[in-house]
């Protein structure tokens, strides 16, 4: 796959970035280049490669995923002026 000058044009049109026309060849030889890595890069072979979270092998902190009912609400509504079981009072602003 190759970018054209008309493609360079609308890109950048879409990323909302002013090109100038003297830019545009230079803009098509950089993204043609980019394609062409992408290209070399999906002829590797990756069958059986595990993914990776860093280039150092490393385990994942993980928690337990335990649901509770919290159990603090009376603490979240401690230093509140008004509340209503366990709901936070407000003035009315809107008539």
């Amino acid at each position: 796959m190759s970018v054209d000058a008309v493609t360079v044009r609308r890109i950048a049109h879409l990323a909302r970035i002013a090109v100038a026309e003297d830019e545009v060849d230079h803009l098509q030889g950089e993204l043609n280049a980019m394609l062409a890595f992408v290209a070399q890069l999906e002829e590797v072979d990756v069958a059986g490669v595990e993914p990776m979270t860093s280039v150092t092998p490393m385990a994942m902190k993980k928690r337990h995923d335990v649901v509770t009912a919290g159990g603090i609400a009376d603490d979240i509504v401690h230093n509140a002026p008004a509340t209503d079981d366990h709901f936070f009072l407000v003035p009315k602003v809107v008539e």
